[in-house]
């Protein structure tokens, strides 16, 4: 057996003594993996970087863990879980690379703390220091709004991920890679229910109408520029998500056009002196996700098995 296979063992390891309760794991996520950074590149703009696309899919899926038990069928409630594992093992390998790439990003925690870098920066830090888009937020409403806003996010992120590929970075190219490969189901689940609730009972189509107008104003911060990513596209380590759009709009046409529905026009949440969420300006919505997903790592921050 690996270690860890048997939790009753764990307990009683002395080896094990130290380790953080709250952590995904124990081993070190980027180990196997170059971690060269070219030199021409910023780290801190690097880290930076790693943050908004790891606060996305940290954030994302915690929202989708909200479904269990919820869902509307066990299989569905198996689906979003699924999903939403696939956007933790993005978050946790992108935290752990923002961390190793700026070691002043994970908030100090005590000077004998056993919390792995990718756990501090996911459980204690504060909401300004969030960098995910203000979409990811949005509480989950209901299944059609789910599904609306999993549609739009899996769309953006799968067109990013597809040009990720080829970063300079071995990290983003390295998770990228696997990531294309579950976004690309992320997106097809989603666009399959889309169609079937836009084309089903009027009530299914009233919810998708209103899912619709919810989300879609969230839109148009996916694709404004932040200075880390105008900054790592240049050297060829990021992408300018302006260069996304025209990728996500056709596939959004397309799957709007066969659920027999029209997306919203002129509706755009603005921002608060050019800040929005990647800026750490968030909705109220997000306060409360961290006040239950941080409460028991905060309340026990030492706490070791």
């Amino acid at each position: 057996m690996t270690d860890h296979d048997n939790a009753y063992d764990g307990l009683v390891d002395e080896d094990s003594h130290g380790q953080w309760a709250f952590g995904t794991s124990f081993d070190d996520p980027l180990a196997g993996v170059d971690t060269t950074v070219p030199g021409d590149v910023d780290l801190a703009a690097l880290a930076g970087y790693c943050l908004m696309l790891g606060d996305d899919a940290l954030i994302s899926s915690q929202r989708l863990a909200e479904w269990s038990t919820r869902a509307p069928e066990l299989e569905e409630e198996v689906a979003l879980a699924n999903v939403g594992l696939d956007l933790l093992g993005q978050a946790r390998l992108l935290l752990a690379r923002a961390a190793a790439a700026d070691a002043s990003v994970v908030p100090f925690i005590s000077d004998t703390s056993p919390i792995p870098a990718e756990d501090a920066l996911a459980f204690f830090r504060d909401e300004n220091r969030f960098r995910n888009t203000r979409l990811a937020e949005l509480d989950n409403g209901d299944f059609a709004q789910t599904v609306t806003r999993l549609l739009v996010f899996a769309t953006w992120r799968l067109a990013l991920f597809d040009r990720l590929r080829t970063s300079r970075d071995p990290v983003l190219a390295a998770v990228a890679v696997k990531g294309v490969k579950e976004l690309t189901y992320h997106r097809d689940y989603a666009a399959r229910w889309v169609v079937t609730l836009g084309c089903g009972t009027a009530e299914s189509k009233s919810r998708m109408e209103d899912a619709l107008a919810r989300v879609w104003p969230y839109v148009e911060e996916l694709f404004t520029p932040t200075t880390e990513e105008l900054a790592l596209a240049a050297v060829g380590v990021g992408v300018d998500p302006r260069d996304l759009r025209e990728e996500f709009d056709t596939v959004l046409a397309q799957v709007l056009k066969a659920a027999e529905l029209t997306a919203p026009e002129g509706r755009t949440v603005g921002t608060v002196g050019g800040r929005a969420g990647r800026q750490g300006l968030h909705t109220e919505a997000l306060g409360l996700l961290l006040a239950e997903m941080q409460s028991v790592a905060r309340a026990h921050p030492e706490g070791v098995w």
